[in-house]
């Protein structure tokens, strides 16, 4: 079955069982800033999990864009990816456990011709949080009828899910896999195991819980459900291949790599690496985020330059612009905006594999130097520092060191490599969670007041500089608002005070926070969007705050403006080529 079928296969099954379809959401989160990307259908609907009405009501289904680091070292191997597509379907308080088990496996069976005995699952065995489902368990063994031995029972490391967060709606969750039919690598294998004998192919999440900032768990409101299945991987099985890189969603850019290797050694895990991560960068970058060195910036650029060290290292230049014209052409279709930014794209492709380059003709020159100090001590080895020195200043990958070091007849301490990786990787995830504190889930009031800050700055700039102004970017916390819009020059002190004052101004009126709901035309007739029409779905929330702001909104606010305390402007600075930032808090009063 082609990748286009299947999406529309999916579509159609869900929406004659009464869901409506809704677009993808950018990579970009609007109103979640604990997180860089978006990685699962259900970011966007965290409100609706919640409890807050959908305008399109309570069973939904979507083909969702989803973007992933955390397994990044795993890339490479038959079925992870950094990028991919999310099958995802919802119920918001309709039907629950049982129905939507059934529902999962009547698509595997009936659409994509998958057979019960292909089809292994697990289950939430319980724990302090939360008993063992039983419900699951039972409706698959007495049901659908999966015998006991195909059935695990995991606790909540591998059968709970919630936010990345570890704050908010959250719960138990029954997955699915498909057993490869590779030999065992225990007794106790199971899907669990990370051994490739199992692939899962979904996620169905059961979420009937709140995990609150204090760790405390309760009960929500509404039981509600989150099903999540990979495009990719049931495209493998379906087309009958043993990799996601050989369906129709790589085969030609595979194919091309190839041809640009012109060689006959088996180059399977860079060549999968290189296609991967280019395609993740061909979809961010159409999605507005652009090589940088910070925040999602920084993910983009780390992708399209490791592979590019992974291209060196099969000999390859200049050749990223080629692999991403032709994800273009392969993806179009579906997702029109990668021909609409394909001038943007292949632009920032060319530029970071350029001055890459140059990075890596000076990594080369300290390799050297690294060489000359090994030898002169009379050693044979190449320490670990010095290989993760490298890999972290210069972009080598550790077999890129390890090749260049064969030719010279020395080795490479790989296990003092892997010492420093780990170090690194702990900081990192250190300072990550220090950056990105305060997620939406986590401190839902102070988050929704920035959130409402934010209208009322968007208008407060219309004013002051001009009506075509608009949003580029936000990142809210509970400690300040972020906010990124076109402006080709420094604003002036007299502008900064004119622009805090009106917002103040506007808190001051204690305007009250009034939502509509609307047909997206309609609705677009009415108000300026700063992002693709293309993006919002069939009806839209519009926000109308005194009639200072009006807005098309998804995301939570205040009732009041008296609810904001006093806006503060703290710095205002350049972000990039016509892009200004401004960072503001919210205070209990104004300073004297």
């Amino acid at each position: 079955m082609h990748s286009r079928d299947l999406r529309q296969k999916f579509l159609d099954f869900f929406h004659k069982r009464g869901h409506a379809i809704i677009p993808s959401a950018s990579l970009v989160p609007e109103n979640d800033p604990s997180i860089l990307f978006t990685t699962a259908g259900m970011h966007p609907l965290v409100p609706n999990l919640l409890g807050e009405r959908h305008p399109l009501g309570k069973r939904l289904v979507n083909v969702q864009k989803c973007l992933r680091t955390s397994d990044i070292e795993s890339i490479g191997d038959e079925s992870h990816l950094t990028f991919f597509e999310m099958l995802g379907y919802w119920s918001l308080g309709d039907y629950f456990k049982k129905e939507s088990i059934h529902f999962t496996f009547d698509f595997y069976t009936q659409v994509l011709g998958f057979k019960k005995d292909d089809i292994t699952v697990s289950v939430f065995g319980g724990s302090p949080k939360a008993p063992f489902d039983q419900e699951s368990y039972d409706t698959w063994k007495n049901e659908i009828g999966i015998p006991e031995e195909r059935i695990y029972k995991y606790g909540e490391e591998e059968n709970w899910w919630g936010l990345a967060s570890g704050i908010g709606p959250c719960g138990p969750d029954t997955e699915m896999f498909i057993d490869t039919g590779q030999p065992s690598c225990s007794p106790d294998c199971g899907p669990a195991c990370s051994c490739g004998k199992f692939v899962e192919i979904g996620n169905n999440v059961f979420m009937e819980y709140l995990k609150n900032a204090d760790g405390t768990i309760e009960k929500l409101p509404q039981k509600s459900v989150d099903v999540g299945l990979g495009l990719e991987r049931l495209a493998m099985f379906s087309q009958n291949k043993t990799s996601v890189f050989e369906t129709d969603l790589f085969s030609g850019v595979m194919e091309k790599i190839k041809k640009l290797v012109q060689t006959k050694d088996e180059i399977t895990r860079p060549s999968r690496i290189i296609a991967d991560h280019i395609r993740a960068a061909v979809f961010a970058i159409a999605d507005g985020v652009f090589p940088s060195n910070t925040d999602r910036g920084y993910v983009v650029r780390r992708l399209i330059r490791r592979a590019i060290r992974y291209g060196h290292l099969l000999g390859l230049r200049g050749f990223t612009v080629s692999l991403g014209r032709e994800f273009i052409r392969i993806m179009d279709s579906i997702y029109p905006e990668l021909k609409e930014k394909e001038n943007s794209i292949l632009s920032h492709l060319e530029s970071e594999e350029r001055k890459f380059g140059e990075t890596i003709n000076r990594g080369l020159g300290e390799f050297e130097k690294i060489v000359s100090g090994v030898k002169s001590r009379g050693g044979e080895i190449i320490c670990g520092s010095e290989a993760f020195l490298l890999f972290q200043s210069y972009g080598f990958p550790l077999e890129m060191t390890m090749e260049l070091a064969r030719e010279n007849q020395l080795t490479v301490d790989q296990e003092g490599f892997k010492r420093e990786f780990e170090k690194h990787q702990n900081l990192s995830r250190t300072a990550t969670v220090g950056m990105f504190k305060g997620g939406l889930a986590e401190t839902s009031e102070m988050t929704t007041k920035y959130h409402t800050a934010t209208h009322l700055l968007l208008a407060a700039l219309r004013e002051v500089l001009g009506p075509e102004i608009y949003q580029k970017g936000s990142n809210i916390t509970a400690e300040r608002l972020r906010f990124d819009f076109n402006w080709s020059e420094k604003l002036s002190g007299e502008q900064i005070k004119k622009i805090e004052d009106l917002v103040n101004q506007k808190i001051g009126e204690n305007l009250d926070v009034e939502m509509t709901e609307l047909p997206r035309e309609e609705a677009l007739k009415r108000v300026k969007v700063s992002f693709d029409p293309a993006k919002y779905g069939e009806v839209v929330k519009v926000y109308n705050i005194g009639g200072f702001s009006i807005e098309v909104c998804g995301g939570p606010h205040v009732k009041n403006t008296k609810e904001l305390g006093h806006f503060k402007i703290i710095k205002e600075e350049s972000v990039g080529a016509g892009i200004r930032r401004i960072k503001a808090i919210l205070e209990r009063s104004p300073k004297s």
